[in-house]
């Protein structure tokens, strides 16, 4: 398997963008070895720019749930294309999108469109704030909720594949009213509400975390957050970036059963496109301007494009769309499992619904602490052994596994076969 023309970009983009990449996760620094430039996209499938073909477990880190150049969506966008990129102006693309994220998120009345997850998820701390009169956030260490300065504050993902614990850069004042306590971890989160409570303005959290592997909640413990916001008269925020639209409809607050106040999405709601919102109660949206005080505004934002092509891919979300990714996440948990096992490799392939994970260690992680100390030379291992066989999986032993309906049985069968001959190479 060729790389050399991958190789050639690599040095080419490292003389003109930092790292040579435009997403620090992107340039294999956990893993080693050089990054493949992608050509195309058909399907279950990646091109590189070699020629080389892959089956796609990363999907664009979740927006594709269909997998890539779904007919549907480029035909959107395309015919959206047409009648122009950008105009900075309100389109019925944009009421008709709001609509369709209101009408299946269970907590969203009101919605606003924006551009990327780090932005919705620093807009929507900014509106706790605003609307509470308060200053203090509590956030768990390792979730990821975007690089703004306040957020960026032992986060997981890409900072923790790089070993980064914040960011040179962000400055005491900017981190200061956040507030960090372990995840699955009630009694810290007492404590802290109990400690912060009269200046907590909200709970922030990926309800089933997904930026440091997969770490689910607890029985109970999204419950617990709601009542201990509730308690505290904190907004509860969820960030569903990952979750919204992939776990469910509604995303892991209908799957779960357990409704937020604001709640953040990306991925999927665009379609592949940059296109992201934050939403939730009318009475607490309203405090945004034009209506209210709180500031927050975006030349793209609700871009005609990304716009028509999230809407597309909404529309394709039938009844049995989640069961089908689901079954399909479940073959692939199951065969890596088997895989493992087979090798006489202790680990662990936590599986939430939709999304499921690979960490190296000898238990189910619980929380940020546990996936830090797994194995990821062994997973580095790993990732270069199903990428040596046509199986392309995330370059970091903190991401997750992105299944898509375009995976056929065929292609499970290959990932099965890829796996079992990968876990050998972690012991060998």
């Amino acid at each position: 398997m060729g790389t050399a023309t991958s190789a050639r970009l690599f040095d080419r983009a490292r003389e003109v963008i930092p790292g040579g990449v435009n997403s620090p996760v992107r340039a294999f620094t956990s893993v080693g070895g050089t990054p493949r430039f992608i050509a195309r996209g058909e399907g279950a499938r990646l091109i590189d720019a070699d020629g080389n073909r892959y089956l796609d477990l990363v999907n664009s880190w979740g927006p594709l749930l269909f997998g890539h150049a779904r007919p549907e969506v480029l035909a959107a966008a395309t015919d959206a294309l047409g009648r122009g990129s950008s105009f900075g102006a309100p389109t019925e693309g944009e009421v008709r999108l709001a609509e369709a994220i209101a009408a299946a998120v269970p907590s969203i009345e009101k919605v606003r469109l924006v551009n990327s997850g780090t932005e919705a998820g620093m807009s929507a701390v900014r509106l706790a704030r605003g609307a509470t009169g308060r200053n203090t956030l509590l956030k768990f260490v390792g979730h990821y909720h975007g690089h703004s300065d306040a957020l960026l504050v032992a986060a997981g993902s890409g900072v923790a594949t790089l070993g980064i614990p914040g960011s040179p850069g962000v400055t005491p004042g900017a981190a200061q009213d956040t507030i960090l306590v372990p995840w699955n971890d009630r009694e810290a989160v007492t404590a802290a509400v109990d400690a912060y409570g009269d200046d907590l303005a909200a709970i922030l959290a990926e309800p089933v975390p997904a930026n440091m592997n997969l770490v689910p909640p607890e029985e109970g413990f999204l419950a617990f957050l709601r009542a201990e916001a509730d308690r505290s008269g904190a907004v509860l925020v969820f960030d569903e970036v990952i979750t919204g639209f992939r776990l469910a409809r509604g995303g892991a607050q209908e799957r779960e059963g357990v409704l937020p106040d604001i709640t953040v999405l990306g991925k999927v709601v665009g379609g592949g496109f940059p296109l992201a919102a934050f939403g939730g109660r009318a009475a607490l949206m309203d405090h945004l301007a034009p209506d209210g005080p709180v500031y927050q505004a975006g030349t793209l934002s609700g871009n005609p494009v990304a716009v028509a092509a999230g809407l597309a891919q909404l529309e394709l979300l039938t009844d049995d769309v989640y069961a089908r990714l689901e079954a399909i996440t479940i073959r692939v948990a199951d065969a890596f499992a088997a895989a493992f096992a087979n090798a006489g490799v202790v680990a662990q392939v936590p599986r939430h619904g939709t999304l499921a994970g690979v960490v190296v260690t000898d238990r189910p992680p619980r929380c940020y602490e546990d996936v830090v100390a797994a194995d990821h030379d062994a997973y580095a291992r790993f990732f270069h052994a199903m990428l040596d066989r046509g199986v392309y999986l995330a370059p970091s032993g903190y991401e997750v596994l992105f299944t898509s309906l375009a995976l056929d049985d065929e292609d499970l069968a290959t990932i099965a076969t890829a796996a079992e001959e990968a876990a050998l190479a972690i012991v060998t």
